[in-house]
């Protein structure tokens, strides 16, 4: 039979109430992690409403992780890029530039929630209104906009350091996954790529849009090149366009995603940065 950990993890995790989880779970006792993150071992899995409830009404990450499983157990780690690995929506900042910013968030937002059922038309419609834009404002998005999420270096220094394949698949474009893939020392990337005209945005993509189905696709291509096994392998995504990906691995990971998106993970990080994923698989 499986024994499991629950892991707490939040921005302030309370004695009182660790106290609580300890008890509902009925663990056999309770470690610490990290500063904000605590292991309860040989948890019950079948207490997983309670201890949500408990969770979701003091703002903590929970998680029942089978005991023993280490990061170094995977060998690749596949990841969105906007709203995962950094903390903004670059399409939505490149239409700040033309006064279009509310318009192409809202749908934006519509197609994470999976409220937009043609994910390319709706990408293809907010890449038009960026039409006659200067491409400086890429740049300036990079330069004076885009911020990592916290602890995406913390997890990404953590996955080198077991030898694990980092994957950086985005619906958004090559632009920025180039940089951050040379930045951060990703292994692979792969993007949507914009067409520019004499030096500004046509509204037009150039080649096949990367989608949840292309992002599944060359996620399951590098695993089958590696030699990967779907178990070894990991993804992490906000968006309903990341819930094809997340059905390829072992273990999905939703990061302060919506609903729909959390009700389909493996597990749900909401509350804390990207550090959490190491936390998961804590020797």
């Amino acid at each position: 039979m499986t024994a499991y950990n629950l892991i707490v993890q939040g921005e302030d995790v309370s004695t009182p109430d660790l106290k609580s989880l300890y008890a509902l779970a009925e663990a056999s006792a309770i470690e610490r992690v990290a500063d904000q993150a605590f292991r309860l071992p040989n948890a019950d899995p079948d207490k997983k409403g309670e201890v949500a409830a408990h969770c979701d009404a003091a703002s903590l990450d929970y998680a029942f992780v089978p005991a023993g499983r280490k990061l170094s157990d995977f060998k690749l780690i596949a990841m969105d890029m906007d709203s995962t690995v950094i903390t903004i929506e670059c399409l939505d900042e490149i239409a700040d530039f033309v006064g279009k910013k509310a318009e192409v968030s809202a749908i934006t937002e519509a197609a994470m929630r999976g409220e937009i059922t043609d994910w390319k038309e709706s990408f293809r419609r907010r890449v038009a209104l960026l039409a006659g834009l200067d491409q400086t404002a890429m740049q300036r998005v990079y330069d004076e906009r885009l911020k990592l999420t916290p602890g995406a270096e913390q997890l990404i220094a953590a996955a080198k350091k077991s030898g694990i394949k980092l994957v950086l698949v985005s619906g958004g474009f090559t632009f920025f996954t180039s940089r951050l893939k040379a930045r951060l020392g990703f292994d692979y990337e792969f993007s949507n790529t914009i067409e520019i005209a004499d030096g500004k945005f046509t509204g037009m993509v150039l080649g096949d849009l990367v989608d949840g189905e292309a992002k599944a696709q060359h996620v399951t291509r590098v695993m089958r090149e590696l030699g990967i096994d779907k178990e070894q392998a990991v993804a992490i995504g906000d968006g309903a366009n990341d819930l094809r990906m997340m059905g390829e691995v072992g273990v999905g990971i939703a990061f302060h995603a919506n609903p729909v998106v959390r009700a389909q993970a493996t597990y749900a990080l909401s509350h804390v940065g990207l550090e959490g994923v190491v936390n998961l698989f804590a020797a």
